[in-house]
This record gives structure tokens, C-alpha cells and sequence, in this order.
């Protein structure tokens, strides 16, 4: 049985280690919600994609094409009477607005319908950092925000119970750090009910005369009863103190105040909210009533909290009205207090590493003839959409981009503005984004007969957030074919459609020039770039090698334009670990050669000793745990891992918490956060994990037992070196990835990152070439030689070799990864 269903199915009480989505995810099957729509969008992606699309059977689940259609279906679901969920990213509830905010007035009894909104306050993934709470008051509907992973589970049950007695739509507005965290829960309690008898649903309108009434019983009932619910609820928390100090909190920013508590001043004070609209102002007063000394608002976001408690006279301390403050870390929050010194600064500027295109992504040949066509002169202005194609911004293919679905209609205003300009501009657009609500500004230029080009870079599916389906996929979400044409649609607009290769050069520069042509003669067309994502092309795709002939080789670095190849001292190509062939396609390197120097490599160029399969040894079927001594447990173990996306932080962190469970810390706390989005592909990733008396996925300075380097640069990033405690280790890969378009010699010099781990006690190891030797020609093994090497130092050795190699087998995806793996952790062991 999938884990995702056996969670869903399991006995109350049982505990297990999720990733916030996935607890609220099993919460909402087991709080009996009836349907859950949404639209991909980081942080909130997961409830969906990777846990209920286990259980199809046991809820109406689907993708919407967009927010606004999301949240129409949801409203659908309610007027018959069933609860709906549905999900989306901050954002998307400004692109639902109008759904939203007319659904919100309706004030006669319904199913439940249920907003769960990811925020993303740093942003990891985000184009804005914009407060919706502001927006979701005037809708008058409640807003609760959970502060720990078990709230998270919780959190559909909770919202179903007030949507249905209040008559009102609900907010769950979920802080990103607690989406993408994974935490200890214990499994809820299943819960149904049956649909809601609907009255006639011609009652249901927002036609004039009904949506006044709506609005005074808005005012006298719904309003009034849930300032009442908000002001008794039990699940407001007052952690008392001495009276001497006060915080005022809300969601995750609790854990980071549990933090900070038990560290620096466990006297204090913290009125912990669950609710952050209506707020409870007489709860509120009473706290601050009952404090001698400050009172501070440690909040998300803008000020809501903040205002709102000036606002009733309240004195009270918080962010400055102009702060650049938006989310909190333990960190932050005691810098904020005066509990701790800022850090100084080391003076050593990390490496710049912008997020990047995948190696052999279809983009690469589009974004290489449009950079170059930019440089020349023939283009002045890119406009840019939001998911991969936002990446071709670090590749100087697009210049700017706004929101989902308008790179069109930037174009067209900035056209109708500087008629002479027609012909030197491009739209760009995904796929998934022209289905969202590109089509729009499609259908608003064939409208006024707006010459220019647009771009439809069709890669079949919502790439940028993993790979969900859209209605230019292959199949849509229930696995059916798709019977949406994307291409037919777009002739359907009544604009001309010229389609190409995505891996032919010549063909995409051909067809720019001719578009960009014809548009100063008045035309418009849709050029529509065809190549799947190669996160989505099967295994049998990859594989094809290239080499190099030295002596055709002019070293001129043309063929630089991928981060699967690096260049040699000689500036010469040399194929890296991260190269797919081009998936089997015509590869982009060999194309940009002008001299005919890189060729496929045929079978009979290889060397025997790289075709010789390396045999490792057989990792067994079952391992025998001994059982714990809780005498023999460390009272808490925690560390940070930084690298680049791509190296496995990920992987290495769910081996870690299934590592912590398994020796006996689930009847404490686990605890492990990471980065997710945009910063994943090529850029500069965080996790961090701790385990026993601890509460934050993100950890304060001097709380870590051992900082893990997979890219040895990455050790120079602000903030990571002080979180190491005294006599901790750094276990550092000599791993070097130069992003690409930055010079070799831009690249800090091996003596600048001694000097910056000097004084500390440094572990340096080549993973990736272990990982090499061992057959894993990805190098995607190089984590694992990483964590056999962790699991051997102190004090994480105290943990038994049987109990990591048990987690290491229980999250590798085969048996032939089991091997893989077992292998690469056992190396990893011996170098220590």
C-alpha cells in the first residue's frame, strides 16, 4: 500500500514524520472533505501532487487550469452541498480575486468552501511578497493560520467545522517554511458528513438586490459570531511567564519563538494566535494588561497584527512601518529582542548563483538565438512570463515578466505605444501559462489586429513546479489521453501558428526572423517551440555521450552554453555528470560548434574501462535493528546541509528524519526543513534537520553539531558558519560547480575558503568522484557518500550503522537504488 494511503487509512494516534502539505493533505481525506481543486503553485503543490493523487478513490481531486477556475469549481462543489478545498500560492488568490471576493458574500447555509494559500514571505519562488490578509478582511471571512505540523494535519477539520456553522468561506493561509518543513504529527481522528440540504439555488446570486442583505447579515450574524468564537477559542495559546516580557505571535513564527524561549529567556511571556482575522482583541488586551515590561508582535508579512493593536490603543512594539522585515527566523528574532549579536560579516562574497535551466532543456537553443539576436540589435524588448521560461532572464532571453498569462499583453500595450517597434519584440510563454490565461492576450491581439510575435514554449507540462499536468499535456490528471490541441486552439484564436523543433537551431532562428518580418508588415503570429521537459522524457532517453575531436576544437566556447558541460584548461569542452545527451535529441553543444568538433559518441569510441560495469557489493534485503537505549541517545541532534539544486538535499534530508524516527526520537520532536522552488535548479540550497528537544525547522546560531558542505563554496553563504556550535565539524564535498556564464577566475580560490573554515575542525572528502568510481556515472550517489560519512561522526555515530542503513533502504526507490546506494554510504563510512 502506497504510505500516502496507509496514512490517510491508518488507526488514530499513529505518529509520523510529513512534510506540512502531506499532513494537510491526510487531513483533509480523513476529515472527510469531499473534493479538493487547486492550481500548481510552490509552496502549496504538494497536497495535491504528491499526496492525493494516491487517493483518487477517496476524494474528488483535480487540477484546474487556473486559480479563478479552481475556486469556481470549488464553489460549484458547495452549492451541492459538499466541502471543497481548494489550493494555490498567494498570488493565485489575486488571480481568483473576482471569484473570491463574490463567493465570500454569500451568507446562506453550503457546503464548505476552503482556501488553503501558500505564502511565501522571503520569496524562495515568489514575484511578490504582498500581504493578503489585508485583501481577505474586507472579505470579512476568518483566516487560520497554523503554527506546527500537527495543525497543518488538522487544519481541513478545523476550517469545515466553522465554514459550515458560520456560513462562510474559510482561509487556511500556511507559511511556506511549514509546506515545505517536515514535522512529527500524530494521526487525526476520521471524520464525515453528509452534504449540506441546499435551499433553492437561485438565492445564490450576486445580482444587487441579494447581495445587500447578504452584506448586513454579514454584519449582524456571521461577523459577531466569529469575534465570539475567535475570543473563546481553545486554540489561542497564552505560554505564561513572569510578566516581565511579551510576544504576541502567530503560525510558524510560534516554533521560532519556542526556540528563542528555551535558549534566552524562559520567563517570557507569548500569546500564540490562531486565528489572525477576526482577531481577538479582548484576548489581546488582557495579555497586554498582564505585562509589566515591552510588548512586541512578531508577525509575517506587513503589520496587520500590529496595526490592528495600535489601532486599539494598545502600546505595543513590532516591525517599523517601512521594514524590510516579511518573514522571521529564530535568528532574526533574537537580533530583534536583543538576545543576540548579529553575526559579523566575513567579508567573502558567495558565489552568484542564479537559478538555471535544466542541462539539455528545450529552452536552450530558443534562449541562445534570442540572447544573440538581442546582442546584435534585432530585438529591443523580451516580455517574459512566470515558470521556466522566467529562467531565460539569467540566459538574456527576456527581459521583463510580471504575472501568469501577460507577457502577451505587455507586449501588446508596449507596441501600441511605439508602433515602430513591432517588429524587435518578442512575448514568451509557457505552455502551461497560455493555457492558464495567456490565451487571453492571444485572442486580445488577433482582436486588434496587433502585429508581433508571440512565443509558446511548449514543453507539455507545468515544469517549473514538477511536472503537473495541464491541458497541453499528454494525458490530464485522471491519466486520460488529452483531447485539448494546444496548436489547435491557438489557430482557433484566428492567429497563424508556425511550429518547430525545439532542438533544431536553425529552424528556431529561421522562424523568429521570418515572424519579427512579417510583423512589420502589420502581421501577428504564434510561433509554438515543441520539446518535452526532460524531467518528463523516459530513462531510455538519456545515455547519449558526446566527445570532441582536440584538434578541430578551436576553444572559442561557443559550445558553453549548458550546465552539463564544463570547460577544460585548455577552454576546451568536457562533459559533466549533469549532461542528458539532449535527451536523444540533435544536441545543443554539437550544433553551436562551428568547427564540427563535437560529435556523438559511437559505441566503439568507448574506452573498455568505461564500459566495464563496476560490481559493488550486494546490499542484503534485511537489516537487524537493535533496539534503542534511550540512555545511549543524544538529548538533540541537528545540522544544516548547503549545496546546489540538483546535488540530493532533499533525498538526504528524508533519510535523516526516517533515521531519526526509527532510533526513538519520535516521541520527542523531528524536525527538517529545506529549500523549495525556483532556488532548486542550479541555485544555492539550504536544509536542516534536528531531532529530540528541539521545535524550528530553521535553526539559530550556534545550534548545529555539524554544517554539511556539498559544494565547497556554498560555505561562504551569510549566517551558515555561525549556526555551527563549538567544537562542531564541517563535512565538506570538494565538489566545484562554476555557475554558468561566470568566469573560472571569478570563482573563490580554495585559500579563501581554507581561511573561512579556519579554526573550525573541516572534513574535506571528493563524494563525487566516489560516487563516480562507483558506477553512478549521474553522480547522483554523492549525497549518500555524504551521510555514511555523517553517521560515523560524533555525535550522530551514537545512532547505530543498522538504524541509518534501515532509512536509507526504506527511501530508496528499488532495489538496484538500494544497491546503489548501500555501496556509496559504506564508502562514505570508511573515509572517517
Amino acid at each position: 500500500m502506497n504510505d500516502f494511503r496507509k496514512m490517510c487509512l491508518d488507526d488514530t494516534g499513529k505518529t509520523n514524520v510529513l512534510q506540512g502539505n502531506i499532513a494537510f493533505a491526510a487531513g483533509c481525506v480523513r476529515a472527510g472533505i469531499h473534493s479538493v481543486d487547486g492550481y500548481p503553485g510552490t509552496p502549496s503543490t504538494e497536497v495535491i501532487d504528491k499526496g492525493l493523487i494516491h487517493v483518487k478513490d477517496l476524494i474528488d481531486v483535480n487540477w484546474s487550469v487556473n486559480e479563478a477556475v479552481s475556486s469556481g469549481v470549488g464553489h460549484g462543489h458547495t452549492l451541492a452541498g459538499r466541502d471543497c478545498v481548494v489550493t494555490m500560492k498567494i498570488p493565485g488568490l489575486f488571480q481568483a480575486a473576482d471569484v473570491v471576493t463574490s463567493a465570500s458574500q454569500f451568507t446562506l447555509k453550503r457546503g464548505a468552501l476552503i482556501y488553503y494559500l501558500a505564502g511565501d514571505f522571503v520569496p524562495n519562488s515568489t514575484q511578490h511578497v504582498i500581504d493578503p490578509r489585508y485583501m481577505l478582511k474586507s472579505c470579512f471571512v476568518p483566516i487560520f493560520e497554523p503554527r506546527n505540523h500537527q495543525e497543518m494535519h488538522e487544519a481541513a477539520a478545523i476550517a469545515v467545522k466553522i465554514a459550515r456553522e458560520f456560513n462562510t468561506a474559510v482561509v487556511i493561509l500556511a507559511n511556506g517554511t511549514l509546506c515545505h518543513s517536515e514535522g512529527l504529527i500524530s494521526l487525526m481522528e476520521k471524520q464525515s458528513r453528509g452534504p449540506v440540504e441546499m435551499d433553492d439555488l437561485r438565492a445564490y446570486n450576486c445580482l444587487p438586490n441579494l447581495c445587500r442583505p447578504s452584506y448586513n447579515r454579514i454584519q449582524t450574524e456571521r461577523m459577531p459570531g466569529l469575534t465570539d468564537m475567535v475570543e473563546k477559542s481553545s486554540l489561542n495559546k497564552w505560554i505564561r511567564g513572569k510578566g516581565k516580557i511579551g510576544v504576541i505571535t502567530h503560525g510558524v513564527n510560534m516554533l521560532y519563538m519556542e526556540e528563542v524561549k528555551a535558549l534566552f529567556e524562559k520567563d517570557m511571556d507569548i500569546l500564540s494566535l490562531a486565528f489572525t482575522n477576526p482577531l481577538p482583541l479582548n484576548l489581546i488586551r488582557e495579555f497586554c494588561a498582564g505585562i509589566d515590561g515591552d510588548v512586541y508582535v512578531i508577525e509575517d508579512g506587513y503589520r496587520f497584527i500590529h496595526s490592528a493593536c495600535l489601532e486599539a490603543g494598545l502600546n505595543v512594539k513590532g516591525k517599523d512601518v517601512y521594514s524590510h522585515i516579511t518573514e522571521w527566523t529564530p535568528e532574526a528574532i533574537a537580533w530583534f529582542l536583543g538576545y543576540a549579536a548579529v553575526p559579523p560579516d566575513t567579508g567573502v562574497k558567495p558565489v552568484p548563483r542564479p537559478p538555471l535551466i535544466c542541462a539539455g532543456c528545450p529552452y536552450t537553443l530558443f534562449a541562445e538565438v534570442v540572447s544573440k539576436m538581442k546582442q546584435k540589435g534585432a530585438l529591443e524588448a523580451l516580455f517574459g512570463d512566470i515558470g521556466c521560461n522566467s529562467l531565460l532572464y539569467f540566459l538574456s532571453a527576456l527581459d521583463t515578466g510580471v504575472a501568469m498569462g501577460a507577457s502577451e499583453s505587455k507586449r501588446t500595450g508596449y507596441v501600441a505605444s511605439k508602433p515602430g517597434s513591432a517588429a524587435k519584440c518578442l512575448s514568451i510563454v509557457g505552455d502551461s501559462t497560455e493555457c492558464h490565461s495567456g490565451m487571453d492576450a492571444t485572442r486580445n491581439a488577433v482582436y486588434r489586429n496587433s502585429p508581433g510575435v508571440k512565443v509558446v514554449l511548449d514543453n507539455e507540462w507545468t515544469a517549473m513546479t514538477g511536472g503537473q499536468n495541464s491541458p497541453a499535456s499528454p494525458v490530464n490528471f485522471q491519466g486520460d489521453s488529452n483531447k485539448f490541441d494546444l496548436v489547435c486552439a491557438l489557430k482557433g484564436e484566428g492567429a497563424p501558428v508556425v511550429e518547430v523543433d525545439a532542438y533544431d537551431r536553425k529552424a528556431i532562428r529561421g522562424a523568429l526572423k521570418d515572424a519579427l518580418k512579417k510583423a512589420g508588415t502589420g502581421t501577428f503570429t504564434v510561433i509554438v517551440v515543441k520539446g518535452t521537459c526532460v524531467k518528463k522524457m523516459p530513462k531510455s532517453s538519456f545515455g547519449q555521450k558526446l566527445m570532441k575531436d582536440k584538434e578541430l576544437c578551436k576553444a572559442c566556447a561557443a559550445c558553453n552554453i549548458c550546465s552539463g558541460l564544463d570547460m577544460d584548461e585548455n577552454n576546451q569542452p568536457v562533459w559533466n555528470n549533469l549532461c542528458s545527451g539532449c535527451v536523444s535529441k540533435n544536441p545543443a553543444c554539437l550544433q553551436m560548434c562551428p568547427t564540427k568538433a563535437i560529435r556523438i559518441t559511437d559505441k566503439k569510441d568507448i574506452p573498455a574501462a568505461e564500459k566495464k560495469r563496476v560490481k559493488i557489493e550486494q546490499a542484503p534485503q534485511t537489516i537487524e535493528i537493535p533496539w534503542p537505549d534511550p540512555k545511549n541517545r543524544p538529548e538533540r541532534l541537528s545540522l544544516a546541509i548547503r549545496g546546489v539544486g540538483g546535488q540530493g538535499n532533499l533525498f538526504f534530508g528524508k533519510v535523516l528524519a526516517r533515521m531519526a524516527f526509527l532510533a526513538g526520537y519520535g516521541k520527542k520532536n523531528i524536525v527538517k526543513g529545506e529549500t523549495h522552488g525556483m532556488a532548486q535548479m542550479g541555485g544555492p540550497v539550504i536544509s536542516t534537520f534536528a531531532c529530540g528537544n528541539v521545535f524550528s525547522p530553521a535553526l539559530l546560531p550556534g545550534s548545529a553539531d555539524c554544517l554539511i558542505v556539498m559544494e565547497k563554496s556554498e560555505v561562504l553563504r551569510p549566517g551558515f558558519l555561525s549556526s555551527l556550535k563549538p567544537g562542531g565539524t564541517i563535512l565538506m564535498a570538494d565538489t566545484k560547480i562554476v555557475p554558468q556564464g561566470l568566469a573560472p577566475s571569478d570563482y573563490p580560490d580554495d585559500s579563501v575558503i581554507k581561511k573561512a573554515v579556519s579554526g573550525f575542525k573541516v572534513i574535506t572528502m571528493d563524494a563525487l568522484a566516489i560516487a563516480l568510481e562507483l558506477g553512478d556515472t549521474a553522480g547522483k550517489t554523492a549525497n549518500v557518500v555524504m551521510l555514511g560519512a555523517l553517521s560515523a561522526l560524533s555525535p550522530f555515530n551514537a545512532v547505530p550503522g543498522a538504524v541509518w542503513l534501515e532509512a536509507l533502504k526504506t527511501v530508496s526507490a528499488s532495489p538496484q537504488v538500494w544497491n546503489s546506494n548501500y555501496a556509496a554510504f559504506h564508502a562514505g563510512v570508511k573515509l572517517i
